[in-house]
């Protein structure tokens, strides 16, 4: 669908007629729907943006724009009254733009199945319906990461079979497999285990389930003195196996958390055209669920995150105190006021810089980041880097394309540059290229960066193809130094009207990454997965650089050699390298391939075979 640049010119001025109060809009198609509704403290100014450049807008506005035909405005009262409608009105008409969260249709269950040795699994509402074995089922249960989590626990600590096998049916026709050897089965298929033991340890189990994972470890150890006084070594050892299986499982759990924290941690990861959001629930320090939400990337990412706290805990019947997020967002104090209201006493939303609550956030947000690569080819930790990245350097879309520059040279001689390619986290070698200084002739490596810039952006505008090569934009530009470097291509950059961040790496006194640098130093040590990408792409960038002067002098340095031939000048020695690239080749070549060199006579060849040989 193409832009129509008259209706777009009558929406920005029925926008300029709005009036400066905060308020709810209400964006409709030809046919009337409702494609999307948004909240402002002053309406005019946040309507009109919508109109104004709007090639501009990231590709999801964008196409919602050109498909506007009119909108519709109500005034409120205050800010947060207009937050509370637009919540209301975004359930109600569900409008294509807006981010929707999709009910989680069906409860999950805890399968107790049937037979002389049942198994517990987990189960969703379709396996309720469906039975017709005898199963018993314990639920419902609203979440799945409960659900599954409660399975895995309890299967550890009373180390009862999750394998397909059917007993008494597959009694010793198999080898125990890798879980009796992980220490987390009895190995129940050798056939060693009577009805009765597994029953007994089956019961203990569905009691642990419905005390909701309470286990007692005092009563576990009294039973297991009795056992072994009254000589009953074996009840003694499974007691004693399975008050340590709590203990470790205890011990995991403390691993993530060691404070008694109620708390959510809810961050979201970003790609090109998706972004997801993850939440993790902690209650008294453990993790008792998980969610995952994907959304289209329809508005900023603050914005984003937004809309998705006020959609998912107005309908929540457990909101936590606290919440803690990956990024700040304009509306945080209107959504604790919301998130407050409903839960009935103060919810504060944070965005922690340090300790343990800012490391489950970046937990949750590394669980965001393979959510989204299990959407694609990348791996969740590119994923998090080219996120952290965007963030750090406030651009306003992931990097997913980043070029990088680098010079190197031997005092004035051989000064040459080096561009490397970062599509998607990973090195692009398609896309690198070499460059030759022509301009200098004394050592500048600040003029060396103008000239290396100007001739690959040149070749931008040249290009028809805006899809590969130097007619593809980068969405970032790296430059290995400091800000001395970034102020000398910027001017060039402005000049040929190339809209691309440029940013300079920094190296500490030992040539390791340290910061990032534009108009002010970006320190990215604490980003873990930036700092990598960043360490790695200024390693590549050098090194491709370093790699191609060497090979420059290397070659200067032979082609010299071979003017010590009487009657070969540095043309004809350079011919010579040109046709057979290598010493090697021209000892191996016979004296007819050296004559086919123009300006090679045979005694000249009959020459250079002596001078090699020697």
């Amino acid at each position: 669908m193409q832009e129509n640049a008259e209706k777009i010119r009558e929406l920005k001025e029925k926008a300029l007629d709005l009036p400066q109060l905060p308020g709810v809009y209400i964006m409709r198609d030809k046919s009337g729907d409702i494609i999307y509704i948004g909240k402002a403290k002053k309406l005019k100014n946040r309507v009109v943006q919508y109109f104004r450049n709007i090639r501009s807008h990231l590709p999801k506005v964008y196409q919602m724009v050109i498909r506007v035909e009119d909108f519709d405005h109500i005034l409120c009262d205050s800010e947060f009254e207009a937050l509370v409608l637009e919540c209301n009105l975004i359930k109600q008409h569900t409008p294509k733009y807006n981010i929707l969260l999709k009910d989680d249709k069906g409860y999950h269950y805890i399968k107790l199945s049937s037979g002389d040795f049942p198994k517990i699994s987990a189960a969703k509402q379709s396996d309720v319906s469906a039975n017709r074995d005898g199963s018993k089922f314990i639920g419902p249960y609203m979440s799945a990461f409960a659900v599954k989590q409660m399975v895995q626990d309890v299967n550890k600590i009373f180390k009862l079979p999750t394998c397909n096998r059917s007993f008494p049916r597959d009694f010793g026709k198999k080898r125990p497999c890798l879980q009796h050897h992980l220490g987390l089965c009895s190995a129940v298929c050798t056939g060693k285990t009577s009805k009765e033991e597994y029953l007994s340890a089956f019961d203990d189990a569905v009691k642990y389930i419905k005390g909701n994972g309470a286990i007692n470890l005092k009563e576990l150890e009294k039973q297991m003195q009795k056992a072994s006084e009254a000589l009953d070594f074996e009840l003694a050892a499974r007691l004693r196996d399975r008050i340590r299986a709590a203990e470790k499982l205890s011990d995991e759990q403390k691993i993530f958390i060691s404070n008694k924290i109620d708390c959510d941690f809810v961050a979201l990861s970003a790609g090109e055209r998706k972004c997801c959001i993850c939440t993790l629930k902690y209650q008294k320090g453990r993790l008792v669920d998980s969610s995952q939400h994907i959304f289209d990337n329809q508005a900023s990412f603050p914005e984003i995150l937004s809309q998705f706290l006020v959609q998912f805990y107005s309908e929540s019947k457990n909101i936590p105190r606290e919440i803690a997020v990956n990024m700040h967002f304009e509306d945080r104090a209107l959504v604790e006021k919301l998130l407050s209201e409903k839960s009935g006493r103060k919810v504060s939303i944070t965005v922690p810089q340090k300790n343990e609550k800012q490391r489950l956030v970046l937990m949750a947000q590394s669980n965001a980041a393979e959510g989204l690569a299990a959407l694609s080819q990348i791996s969740g930790k590119e994923i998090a880097a080219l996120d952290e990245l965007m963030r750090l350097l406030s651009l306003p879309s992931v990097p997913e394309y980043i070029e990088s520059y680098d010079i190197s040279n031997l005092g004035d001689r051989h000064i040459v540059g080096g561009m490397v390619v970062f599509e998607n986290g990973k090195p692009l070698k398609s896309a690198y290229r070499k460059f030759t200084i022509k301009d200098q002739v004394i050592q500048d490596d600040y003029s060396a960066m103008r000239e290396m810039l100007r001739r690959r952006f040149t070749e931008y505008l040249n290009s028809s193809d805006h899809t590969q090569g130097f007619g593809r934009l980068p969405d970032l530009i790296l430059l290995d130094g400091g800000k001395g470097h970034v102020s000398a291509v910027l001017p060039v950059l402005r000049e040929l009207n190339i809209p691309v961040a440029v940013f300079g790496m920094v190296k500490d006194g030992k040539h390791r990454t340290r910061a990032i640098t534009g108009e002010q130093e970006i320190v990215i040590a604490s980003s873990r997965n930036a700092f990598t990408l960043v360490s790695k792409i200024q390693d590549e960038v050098h090194r491709y650089s370093i790699s191609f002067q060497r090979a420059k002098h290397k070659k200067a340095s032979l082609v010299l050699s071979l003017t010590q031939v009487e009657g070969i000048g540095k043309a004809k020695a350079a011919a010579l390298f040109e046709r057979f690239k290598t010493v090697k080749a021209m000892k191996e070549a016979s004296l007819e391939e050296l004559c086919s060199v123009k300006g090679i006579t045979l005694t000249l060849a009959n020459r250079l075979k002596e001078h090699l040989g020697k």
